[in-house]
C-alpha cells in the first residue's frame, strides 16, 4: 500500500503530463517540417500532375 502525503500529487499525473509535453514538442517538430517542405511538395505535384498524374500509367519512369 502506498501512503500520500498531503498535497502531492500521483506520479500517474506525472507522467501524463509529460508524455503530453512529449507529444506537444514531437507535433510541433512535425509540423514545422511540413510548413518547410510544402513549396517543394507543391512544386513535386505541379510536375507530376504535368506528366499526366494517375492516366500517365507507365509511360514516364
Amino acid at each position: 500500500m502506498t501512503v500520500q502525503r498531503a498535497g502531492s500529487k500521483p506520479a500517474a499525473s506525472t507522467s501524463q503530463r509529460l508524455l503530453v509535453a512529449e507529444a506537444t514538442v514531437v507535433g510541433a517538430l512535425i509540423l514545422a517540417l511540413f510548413v518547410r517542405e510544402l513549396p517543394s511538395l507543391r512544386r513535386e505535384l505541379r510536375i507530376w500532375r504535368m506528366a499526366g498524374g494517375l492516366r500517365a500509367g507507365h509511360r514516364y519512369p
